[in-house]
């Protein structure tokens, strides 16, 4: 998720609880989706819909907080 961002993401994950966490969850969610989509993990469409839903919620609030960070960091 957002390799581009790699060293704030890092940073974030030290600095910031909340981010390491959404971060995990959107690691645990991307994971699910795969499994599915792979056949090692059976969900209906709609439950896959909401994980892929979920993940990117998940992934717009990780940017939105990549951007503040890299924001403060620059002033």
């Amino acid at each position: 998720m957002l390799h581009e961002y790699r060293e704030e993401i890092s940073q974030l994950k030290q600095e910031n609880g909340h981010f390491a966490k959404i971060f995990d969850k959107h690691n645990e969610l991307d994971q699910k989706a795969k499994d599915a989509d792979e056949g090692r993990l059976h969900l209906t469409d709609s439950e896959l819909e909401v994980i892929k839903k979920e993940k990117l919620l998940i992934k717009d609030e990780a940017l939105k907080m990549i951007l503040e960070y890299r924001k403060s960091q620059a002033n």
